[in-house]
């Protein structure tokens, strides 16, 4: 008896969904925007948006020279430096390598979007967590050009550099310690933490080129994100608000501690922004000062895209806290509390 075998029909492979392009979705806008351009010139002849405008490109066009030298940076980590040699230079115990990362702050000026792509490189080196966050709060508050900055804008008051100084590497160091105690890997995103293969000699330079596009590509959409939040808000806060309640010390120092995370300013440009602010004492604008390059909405969004959201949430509200309290003791020590 013969056994009949059907032959099974072959297998129907769907097809590959077609994904729509940021290029498409580009085009769609721009003829949208020329269709719609004279109620768009109507809607955008408005004060309230024009400096909403005007602060949205200043916060872009001030960071992203920063920015890029940040990836490249990070590219250049990530092509040049072998893991190990990263691991020779810091000491091998966190409570001494975190103070010696804030400490290395001081030789590399950068912005604080610039050392978000560094710290992050750093990591996947093998860099501990805390060592690398310590270097990302310290660098862009302690080198040298946000000192001279912070010198000539306050040419009457040469204690408010080494106070500066002072509050933000007790900021950097302290919640680097915080988080060798208290922090979770599982917090920060895991390619954020993949561990990179060792490049040879003939694709070192391919992969420079190659992690300093994609550094740029996902750090540049946050920053326009951060930069939109802070124009938004410079825009719905009401100025008057500030002045009133920066005349009580107390209240001065929680509303130049918001104003920071608010304005969004880059850390070599703060200090002539602090020091214009009239009838406010000098404490309030150290804090303005110390806070700023340590946790802002630009800053809150790259981190939040480099490291995750359950890391940003946790991370920024924390920094926030020590970075008030470092400033406002820094300045009883060298301000006596002016």
């Amino acid at each position: 008896m013969s056994t009949q075998v059907e032959a099974e029909p072959d297998e129907v492979k769907p097809e590959p969904k077609r994904r729509v392009t940021s290029l498409e979705v580009l085009c769609v806008v721009l003829v949208a925007a020329l269709l719609a351009q004279s109620t768009l010139v109507d809607w955008l002849d408005v004060p309230a948006i024009q400096t909403g405008a005007t602060i949205f490109v200043a916060v872009c066009v001030q960071a992203l020279p920063f920015l890029v030298l940040g990836v490249l940076i990070s590219g250049a980590i990530a092509a040049f430096v072998p893991a190990s040699a990263l691991n020779r230079l810091l000491p091998k115990r966190q409570a001494l390598a975190v103070p010696v990362a804030g400490v290395a702050g001081v030789a590399l000026p950068t912005c604080e979007c610039a050392a978000v792509p560094v710290a992050r490189r750093l990591m996947q080196q093998g860099v501990p967590t805390s060592v690398a966050l310590a270097f990302l709060l310290a660098a862009p508050a302690v080198n040298p050009v946000v000192l001279v900055a912070t010198n000539v804008a306050f040419p009457n008051n040469p204690g408010m550099v080494a106070a500066r100084l002072v509050g933000s590497l007790a900021t950097a160091i302290a919640m680097g310690w915080l988080w060798a105690r208290f922090g979770k890997a599982e917090w920060i995103i895991e390619r954020a933490l993949r561990r990179l293969p060792e490049p040879d000699g003939r694709s070192r330079w391919r992969l420079f080129f190659e992690t300093s596009r994609a550094d740029l590509v996902d750090a540049g959409g946050f920053l326009v994100l951060g930069g939109l939040t802070a124009a938004v808000l410079n825009v719905v806060i009401p100025r008057s608000w500030v002045d009133t309640l920066g005349e009580q010390i107390v209240v001065g120092v929680i509303v130049m501690a918001l104003l920071a995370v608010v304005l969004a300013l880059c850390s070599e440009a703060d200090a002539f922004v602090a020091a214009s602010i009239s009838g406010m004492p000098l404490l309030p604008k150290l804090v303005f000062l110390v806070v700023g390059p340590a946790i802002d909405v630009k800053l809150f969004a790259l981190q939040a895209g480099t490291f995750g959201r359950a890391f940003a949430i946790r991370f920024g509200p924390a920094t926030l806290v020590v970075a008030t309290a470092c400033a406002v003791l820094s300045g009883l020590i060298f301000l006596g509390g002016a």
